[in-house]
């Protein structure tokens, strides 16, 4: 056979074959971790963690606590911590700060922030700002509590994550703050508008939150006490984070003062915060 005809048979055949093959054992390997990690039982270390820093567990459901516990494994199972500004990471800070990322992502049934390459946890509030092509402009940086990277970081104040967990009716989380922006930037964007299940939903979707940021941004002008915190009036990918917050730690009270609201993060988070 002529070896130019064999050289375009490999490049059009072979080459595919073989990158289809690394994949194909690539996902097999994943899915046999995946399996290994699930039927592992539940460290009882990171069980009294949760009990001791996360309040909101004792009032779920059965089955989302053993969901939520399941979650737990698979999330550290892939997830880098980093310790910064001479912290060290320890089995409480990486339990508590994933219980609360998964606590919201329990009534969906996909991959687990599948863009989520690494946690960064200082003691307390540090300096960040935007990050661009030349890096952090030192311009630009202001005193943060956290922070949510497109390219898949975190960067979390440890000390206001686990007051967050403690103080669980009071709207403020800077780790449900966060991981909400990484789910809105799941599409790419931060925009206020996360993947929705359904084509149609992102049409009910617009006009809700269209409405209610607009609702958010009257509040805040003019003073006026809002279930969602003011920040949400900055633009509508943090109304969304608020928002977020508000869903599961002012169930209730969101329900009364925003139902609307309430009603479109019910339908995406498919869980019910009210009912626990």
């Amino acid at each position: 056979m002529d070896k130019g005809l064999l050289v375009l048979l490999f490049v059009f055949i072979g080459i595919p074959a073989i990158a289809f093959g690394y994949l194909y054992t690539f996902r097999k390997r994943k899915e046999a971790n995946r399996q290994a990690i699930l039927e592992k039982d539940f460290p009882h270390e990171w069980l009294l963690v949760i009990q001791r820093n996360i309040p909101v567990f004792e009032r779920l459901p059965f089955d989302l606590k053993r969901k939520l516990e399941k979650s737990i494994q698979l999330f550290l199972g892939k997830t880098q911590y980093e310790g910064c500004g001479g912290l060290e990471i320890d089995d409480e800070i990486r339990v508590t700060i994933a219980a609360q990322a998964c606590l919201i992502t329990l009534g969906h049934s996909r991959q687990l922030y599948p863009h989520l390459k690494s946690i960064l946890v200082y003691p307390s509030s540090f300096r960040g700002g935007e990050k661009g092509i030349f890096g952090t402009d030192p311009d630009q940086q202001t005193i943060r509590l956290g922070e949510s990277w497109g390219t898949g970081t975190v960067i979390l104040a440890w000390d206001s994550s686990r007051r967050g967990a403690l103080n669980d009716f009071d709207g403020q989380n800077v780790v449900i703050h966060e991981f909400a922006h990484q789910l809105d930037q799941e599409d790419g964007n931060s925009d206020g508008t996360p993947l929705l299940a359904e084509r149609s939903g992102y049409v009910a979707w617009s006009k809700v939150m269209a409405d209610e940021y607009q609702n958010q941004v009257r509040k805040a002008l003019k003073g006026k006490r809002s279930v969602i915190d003011h920040y949400g009036a900055t633009n509508p990918a943090e109304f969304f984070a608020t928002a977020t917050e508000a869903f599961f730690e002012k169930p209730e009270q969101l329900y009364r003062k925003r139902p609307e609201v309430y009603r479109i993060l019910k339908s995406y988070f498919r869980l019910s915060p009210i009912d626990w």
